[in-house]
């Protein structure tokens, strides 16, 4: 088929010098070719002046990019494509990288420190004064490490699937050996233990239970029961005399009345959550039925 005139355009002057074969377009330099094109109007002219017809541009054609200088690919072109794999390749890398940061191992310290800690509490049969304040040093460490490994996860955005996991493990182990060892050793009562540890066990069960409704957030007074908790239970550590002696055991019995009154307010939280969840849940299905 032959090239539009330019007359039809607008304007008198003869075809273009593409008009007459409407031949395709010849790709600009350092382009990539596209799929083929028809030919019909791939040559057509632009407006001419007083009568002399200009090669009008190339709108279709094999080798036309639209920004041959820059080398981009016009719409149509071929899509430049991932190297097979390469997206999850990308993605394992990051995941991997993620899980070495600097809150993911202060967990993991803690979770080192727990054998640690038991062997140091039991040595030299656990009432060795200068063993027991080894054992304190690390409980101090494993109990501040707990503060500062969810603060860096959550302002730099490091939380990860294993801090997740295993940062409430590690809690709950150096508390728990903690206690089972101050109580093996006669130095507290084993339903001191039996509340906490049952508490927190408990509690943790929960938030598991009501997850499908939502999360139970952690509330003041449960920060406050675990700083008092840990005060207490480092007191208890070090072999204490005299006034101090007397001081951790109401340091102690502050730590078991937050531990219980805090318990009974994440019950109270958890039953609302799922009352609540239930009540959305079956609004969503009427309306789904309407």
């Amino acid at each position: 088929m032959t090239g539009v005139p330019a007359s039809a355009a607008g304007g008198p002057g003869a075809p273009g010098p593409r008009g007459a074969a409407g031949t395709a377009g010849t790709a600009p330099v350092g382009t990539e070719p596209g799929p083929a094109a028809p030919t019909v109007g791939a040559g057509t002219s632009a407006p001419g002046a007083a009568g002399t017809g200009t090669p009008g541009a190339v709108t279709s054609g094999p080798g036309t990019s639209g920004a041959g200088a820059s080398g981009a690919v016009a719409p149509g072109g071929p899509v430049p494509k991932t190297p097979l794999g390469g997206t999850k390749i990308g993605a394992a890398a990051v995941n991997q990288a993620s899980l070495w940061n600097v809150a993911n191992l202060l967990t993991m310290l803690r979770l080192v420190l727990v054998p640690g800690f038991v062997a140091l509490m039991l040595a030299d049969g656990g009432y060795d004064p200068a063993w027991r304040a080894w054992a304190w040093a690390a409980f101090a460490v494993a109990m501040i490490t707990d503060v500062f490994d969810g603060h860096l996860a959550r302002t730099y955005n490091l939380v990860t699937d294993f801090g997740k996991i295993a940062d409430p493990i590690a809690d709950k182990a150096i508390m728990g050996a903690a206690l089972i060892c101050l109580s093996y050793l006669g130095d507290l009562p084993w339903w001191v233990t039996g509340v906490i540890l049952g508490r927190e066990l408990g509690i943790t069960l929960l938030r598991f239970v009501v997850i499908r409704y939502g999360v139970i957030p952690a509330s003041r007074g449960g920060k406050l029961k675990t700083l008092t908790q840990g005060i207490a239970v480092g007191m208890y550590v070090l072999a204490l005399t005299g006034p101090l002696a007397s001081l951790r055991f109401w340091v102690m019995a502050a730590a078991v009345a937050l531990t219980v009154v805090t318990g009974a307010d994440y019950v109270r939280q958890a039953i609302v959550l799922r009352r609540r969840g239930m009540a959305a849940r079956k609004a969503a299905a009427r309306e789904a039925q309407a």
